[in-house]
């Protein structure tokens, strides 16, 4: 079953536009999840909407409700929320492009995957993508997801496009690290931890870091199902560690190996699938998309 997109719209570059599909770029479906059970009958308890007044209520009789004073709320209803109309509702307008590396990473948030809403989409989504590509930048632009207009960032990514919807309430610094000392460390312990963050260096692969807790939650279930008693790890041991200077010299005299892998699933999934991006229907005398482009082009300049 092909996955259901999150928004439905259109990618917008000044007269430059085409319908796109958002996907979520991560699933939590695999994930091991916990029910509530009364602790007797082992029931499965049903969460019903209450009323103080009315107790038990049906959820086909709840609407939302806004609190602009204590305990005083006004109505909203879809007709409501359907009446709040901007643009970024159907349409991701690029404002900007900056450098794909000047983002900080504490503003990025959800990923996305865009992909072009039918075939009659793909030459501009792959003129768009390309370009993006090419000049090493990300779109920002905004839209509606969940009730709330966000931004998000556009960049390239294989065949298609990422997007990451950006936070826009971040916390300054100051509170956490203003008392930590400025100072320079040690000259000889700065080398020495240097000389560790060395051997450890390796290739990032994302196989490589499985949830181990995850894995033993599922281990210790299946154990609980034969009707086997959970085996209770030890704790990992601590060393005695008389100062950092010892600390670092004894990380430094073992192994210089990297931390090992955790086990994977499947050893080998399969590689995804690329494509090559279509190009153009031919060298038509008047491309419309082309047309567009230069019209772009000279209303920027202007």
């Amino acid at each position: 079953m092909a996955p259901r997109a999150s928004w439905k719209g259109y990618l917008k570059l000044s007269l430059v536009s085409c319908p796109v599909r958002l996907y979520p770029a991560t699933s939590a479906s695999e994930r091991i999840s916990f029910n509530q059970l009364h602790k007797d009958t082992h029931n499965r308890i049903n969460m019903k909407p209450v009323d103080p007044e009315l107790g038990l209520v049906e959820r086909s009789d709840l609407v939302k409700g806004y609190e602009y004073e204590d305990k005083q709320y006004i109505i909203i209803d879809d007709a409501d929320l359907e009446a709040v109309r901007i643009e970024s509702n159907h349409t991701m307008n690029i404002e900007a492009f900056v450098d794909e590396h000047s983002v900080d990473v504490i503003y990025q948030d959800a990923p996305y995957y865009l992909a072009p809403d039918g075939a009659m989409a793909e030459e501009t989504f792959a003129v768009l993508r390309e370009a993006m590509r090419k000049s090493g930048k990300l779109a920002i632009a905004r839209l509606v997801l969940s009730s709330r207009e966000r931004v998000v960032t556009i960049g390239a990514r294989e065949n298609g496009m990422f997007v990451c919807t950006l936070r826009n309430q971040v916390r300054g610094t100051a509170e956490y690290f203003g008392n930590i000392p400025a100072g320079e460390p040690d000259p000889e312990m700065l080398q020495l931890a240097e000389a560790l963050i060395k051997q450890k260096e390796t290739t990032f692969n994302p196989k490589n870091y499985e949830d181990r807790y995850e894995i033993a939650l599922m281990a210790m279930i299946r154990e609980k199902l034969k009707g086997h008693k959970p085996i209770i790890a030890a704790a990992p041991e601590r060393g005695n560690v008389i100062n950092l200077m010892d600390a670092l010299k004894a990380s430094l005299s073992q192994s210089g190996k990297p931390p090992a892998k955790s086990k994977s699933k499947a050893d080998e999934a399969a590689k995804p699938a690329t494509k090559s991006a279509r190009g153009g229907a031919g060298a038509a005398k008047e491309n419309p998309l082309k047309a567009n482009l230069l019209k772009a082009v000279g209303k920027s300049k202007a």
